[in-house]
């Protein structure tokens, strides 16, 4: 049996998975609330916590999955992209847990994981497949040809869509991480209540900066008209802006997919969990024909259950590194 333990720390929290055979028997996340007093993450502060929680956490996932360290067959663990510090916490635990253990190490990059987290459950995409992968950071549409042969065909030229959202949060005077909120506002409102623009750029890129100073100057102008207009339309407001970066998200996408004549479309990355997007792609998927995966709430989000998964198909290719390896802060998919 191939036993994986999987590390996640490429930003706030602290995930340690076991996985046997391509089955996930633990998944274990540690989040860090310190952040929420910043309104946003703190590097030093997350690196300073991975420290904190990476061996309770790691302790806590061998112990769920009924597993002993000494069955681990390989350790994988996130090389990039992510916060340095927050990198170099997890990537010095596993490079010491495979030491002492004398078994191989796996470094995985963060964005492929997320990609072949819809390989943990059923039912699975078929290659060639479409994949919209959005997050904080990231917004991309990768045709994903096999496990590690993937090929980003669309992004954003400048802010991710998950910024969108964390920064509309901010301007609405949402507490942090916003995103979610801005979605459970969003299902008490009237989507088509405010119109914002849709940013005409060619191919199958994104951009969210013009949207963002729209939305900006749409609530600035408001405001000095009516002090109380947030709070007397808020969730109007968080319904229209998700109602648009969802139709920016979604339009791309249907593009790409017939232009490389694609049925299998997939979500991932921490905005997958937004329900106003899951509940329109399903909708487009049935006007289009297409098979659409959506990975579970849990797997959305940064979690080691998609590292120990991606190291596991790593390690039946025999794809290991050595004591060298580094993060890396930027790293290409």
């Amino acid at each position: 049996m191939s036993i994986i333990l999987g590390i996640e720390s490429s930003c706030d929290e602290t995930s340690a998975a076991i996985c046997a055979d391509g089955d996930i028997l633990s998944n274990l996340i540690a989040n860090q609330l310190v952040h929420q007093n910043y309104g946003g993450v703190v590097p030093e502060l997350a690196s300073r916590a991975h420290q904190q929680n990476i061996i309770p956490v790691v302790r806590e996932a061998l112990s769920v999955a009924k597993v002993h360290k000494n069955e681990v067959s390989a350790v994988a663990f996130t090389r990039g992209p992510g916060l340095l510090g927050s990198l170099l916490v997890g990537t010095a635990f596993a490079k010491a847990f495979a030491l002492a253990g004398g078994i191989p190490l796996i470094e995985v990059n963060h964005m492929q994981a997320h990609i072949l987290a819809h390989f943990i459950d059923d039912p699975k995409p078929v290659f060639p497949f479409l994949c919209l992968t959005v997050s904080g950071g990231h917004t991309q549409i990768v045709l994903v040809k096999d496990y590690f042969d993937m090929e980003i065909v669309g992004e954003t030229t400048d802010d991710a869509a998950g910024e969108a959202f964390d920064k509309t949060a901010k301007l609405l005077n949402l507490p942090y991480p916003g995103g979610p909120l801005i979605d459970r506002y969003a299902k008490q409102g009237d989507p088509m209540a405010f119109r914002f623009p849709e940013p005409q750029i060619p191919g199958l890129n994104f951009s969210f900066s013009g949207l963002k100073t729209s939305i900006l100057y749409f609530i600035r102008d408001h405001q000095q008209k009516d002090p109380d207009f947030i709070a007397q339309h808020l969730a109007d407001i968080c319904a229209s802006v998700q109602h648009r970066i969802v139709t920016i998200l979604l339009n791309k996408l249907k593009k790409a997919a017939k232009q490389y004549n694609v049925r299998d479309v997939a979500i991932a990355g921490g905005v997958s969990a937004n329900s106003g997007l899951r509940n329109a792609l399903t909708a487009m998927a049935d006007q289009e024909g297409w098979n659409v995966f959506i990975p579970k709430f849990e797997y959305c989000t940064d979690n080691a259950a998609m590292i120990a998964i991606a190291g596991y198909h790593k390690f039946l290719k025999q794809e290991f590194v050595g004591q060298d390896v580094a993060p890396l802060a930027r790293m290409i998919l």
